[in-house]
């Protein structure tokens, strides 16, 4: 018998031939198009410009702290060339259970580096505290610390327990500003320092000739006094000059009047975490770390030839000057650290970058702390404090840093993402995307408000994908710098 089958057509050649055609034509374009991608990537590439050598880079008055060879060169950025150290006050001895192989240098550095460091507040690793806070296994009854909270320690106020972090090279000021530089300043840009514009400043009590029983004094430091028009030009109030103390550190200036001299000479003020690596000079591992910049010698004979420290007299009234100074010293009058920075320690506290504006970070002591801590802070490597950002005073001062020169990088910007706004991302229940600039949103209001029925249009516009060129749209583009971003978790 013969089986017909209904309903079918015999496929012609020209049919085939159709489809082979229209496979080869797919296969070509495709393969232009990743050849013009390669192409352009290589390009890229290729015309990337080679980081500028950091060896070839110095600025008068500053130290470069970064990673150097065996020949003692710096090393470029196309290595990892920061420094890893670990930071946190030197009375706490946690850091000798950190090994010397986290400090070794790998390839996964950067801001996910502290990833890879134990969590030494609890003797375990950062997975195992993961896990355990998953399972509900920590105790958590002392409730969640606000952002940047870390444990001090007593005595100097530094950070406990000492953690590994990393840090990228820089250049900072072998010395903090002294008012002649700072005259600078106030003189080209007729600059107005907070303690002027609120018309008073602290002093420190045995400092004035009259102690009034109506004076003012701070709350939290009973020995410094309010005195009205006291400012870095009468560092002791009216009757008082900075004359003759033009080569002291500049004091009375408020983190905002350290970051406006920064700023107009083309530096900023430190982060904590670079101000520290400079002061330790080279003691970063577990082994070589030190109480104070000199070593571990707690006496003040030896004190006396590195810091502007109180002495062995009794605070507030009694200083001996064992070291030559009763108050504020000229900067490089004592020996400096490894790296050949002075006042580390010791004459004035200084601003550091970030913080909050009721808790801006000063680093350093000053000329009123102690070695033991028995007043004020103990003057060691980690001796670290907060101020209110406003705060002027006659032992805070600062000293600024600079980023060494890398090479400028480009990436292509379209017109209408050039500060476009916020992008709306709509998904449905299925997981589809749907997005809309609010340019996009205005002009399908503005639509609907004429009554145009052209829907499919709108739909069109708001459904597509703003990062490539609708099909009615031809978007130009531009090179622009691409910008640096940097994350930090300093508080």
């Amino acid at each position: 018998p013969t089986v017909v089958q209904q309903g079918t057509a015999k496929p012609t050649p020209v049919l085939f031939l159709f489809v082979i055609l229209s496979i080869a034509l797919l296969l070509s374009v495709t393969t232009a198009q990743q050849h013009e991608d390669g192409e352009a990537a290589a390009s890229s590439s290729a015309n990337l410009e080679p980081h500028p050598d950091p060896n070839e880079e110095d600025y008068p008055g500053m130290v470069y702290v970064g990673r150097l060879d065996g020949e003692g060169k710096r090393m470029g950025f196309d290595v990892d060339n920061g420094i890893k150290y670990i930071f946190g006050t030197s009375f706490d001895t946690t850091h000798k259970q950190i090994l010397e192989s986290d400090l070794h240098h790998n390839e996964h550095y950067g801001p996910d580096v502290e990833h890879d460091v134990p969590d030494r507040a609890r003797g375990k690793t950062r997975e195992q505290v993961l896990h355990e806070k998953r399972r509900g296994e920590l105790d958590l009854s002392q409730g969640p610390k606000p952002f940047g909270w870390f444990e001090e320690h007593p005595l100097d106020g530094g950070a406990t327990p000492p953690r590994v972090v990393h840090i990228e090279p820089f250049f900072i000021d072998i010395a903090p500003v002294t008012n002649k530089e700072y005259g600078k300043f106030v003189r080209a840009t007729y600059y107005e320092t907070e303690a002027e514009k609120f018309g008073w400043s602290f002093v420190l009590s045995s400092f004035l000739q009259e102690l009034g029983e109506s004076a003012e004094v701070d709350p939290e430091a009973e020995d410094w006094v309010a005195v009205d028009r006291a400012y870095w030009r009468n560092p002791e109030g009216p009757g008082t000059s900075y004359k003759y103390r033009e080569h002291h550190p500049v004091v009375h200036v408020s983190h905002r009047d350290a970051a406006e001299y920064c700023k107009w000479i083309g530096k900023r003020l430190p982060g904590e975490r670079e101000w520290e690596a400079a002061a330790r000079a080279g003691h970063y591992g577990p082994n070589n770390r030190t109480l104070f910049i000199w070593g571990e010698e707690q006496t003040v004979d030896v004190a006396k030839e590195y810091a502007n420290l109180w002495g062995a007299g009794a605070f507030p009234w009694e200083n001996l000057a064992e070291d030559g100074w009763r108050a504020t010293s000229p900067v490089k009058t004592f020996k400096p650290n490894a790296l050949g920075l002075y006042d580390m320690t010791g004459n004035v506290w200084e601003w550091m970058r970030g913080g909050k504006h009721k808790a801006r970070i000063v680093r350093g002591g000053s000329y009123v702390d102690s070695l033991d801590g028995n007043f004020n802070h103990a003057a060691t490597l980690g001796a670290r404090a907060t101020l209110h950002g406003t705060t002027t005073t006659g032992n805070v001062g600062f000293r600024c840093v600079k980023a060494p020169k890398r090479r400028v990088e480009h990436h292509w910007v379209y017109e209408n993402e050039e500060g476009g706004g916020a992008q709306l991302v709509m998904e449905d229940a299925n997981g589809n995307q749907q997005y809309a600039t609010q340019q996009q949103r205005a002009r399908g209001r503005d639509l609907e408000e004429e009554g145009d029925d052209d829907d499919e249009f709108y739909d069109e516009d708001i459904d597509h994908d703003p990062t490539q060129p609708r099909p009615d749209e031809k978007r130009g583009r531009k090179k622009v710098v691409k910008p640096r971003t940097r994350t930090s978790d300093e508080l």
